[in-house]
């Protein structure tokens, strides 16, 4: 489980294909502080399994269901990469409840810079849009945020939403540079996916099924 808050940019180093899955190894420096292998570490919102550890790099295997699901299948020698360790007990929820599980992937659609901060709308599928509310949490490219507002009428069919970035967020994230087009991963709040589930699992009557 992850809170969303990117401990650090990432480079990665080199891929390596390997028929239906690949090699990613990224350079780091603060996450590989107390990394064993087999720990886990978020990859722009993926959470990936570390294989290896050798001088300040770090590997892991990306199998094709993360390819076909993700952003991480176009990712390069040199690109940026958002990077978060794993949560422990004792760990501050400065974000929300993250699991690392990518839902789908959207694109970024415009950038709307102000004195302070910079709106982002960021276009994604039309079957997530039911999880987003205004002022909900939704986590893009492993970045914990909150929603400022949806949008689900374009005349095209497609559904958007904005978040408002932070200097700090556009100085420590990848979403510093993303630009219109990209694509970014997106995972909705756990939370809403649930009470989804548990109210079409019980019957007209308000009893739960078998």
């Amino acid at each position: 489980m992850f809170t969303g808050i990117v401990e650090e940019l990432g480079t990665v180093e080199a891929i390596e294909p390997q028929g239906d899955a690949l090699r990613l190894s990224v350079r780091a420096a603060t996450v590989l502080d107390d990394v064993h292998l087999g720990d886990s570490i978020a990859v722009n919102g993926c959470c990936l399994t570390v294989t290896s550890v050798r001088d300040g790099v770090w590997t892991a295997d990306v199998m094709q269901e993360t390819l076909d699901k993700t952003s991480l299948l176009g990712v390069g020698p040199g690109d940026r990469v958002n990077l978060e360790r794993a949560v422990t007990a004792g760990t501050r929820l400065g974000g929300h409840i993250v699991q690392g599980h990518v839902d789908g992937v959207g694109t970024v659609v415009r950038r709307t810079p102000s004195e302070h901060w910079e709106v982002v709308e960021v276009s994604l599928p039309a079957g997530l849009s039911r999880y987003l509310v205004d002022k909900g949490s939704i986590t893009v490219d492993g970045v914990s945020l909150t929603v400022v507002s949806t949008s689900r009428d374009h005349r095209d069919g497609t559904h958007s939403f904005t978040v408002s970035l932070i200097p700090e967020t556009l100085a420590r994230t990848t979403l510093g540079f993303r630009a219109p087009g990209d694509r970014v991963n997106l995972e909705v709040d756990i939370i809403a996916k649930y009470v989804e589930r548990l109210l079409g699992d019980r019957t007209p009557e308000g009893t739960p099924t078998p």
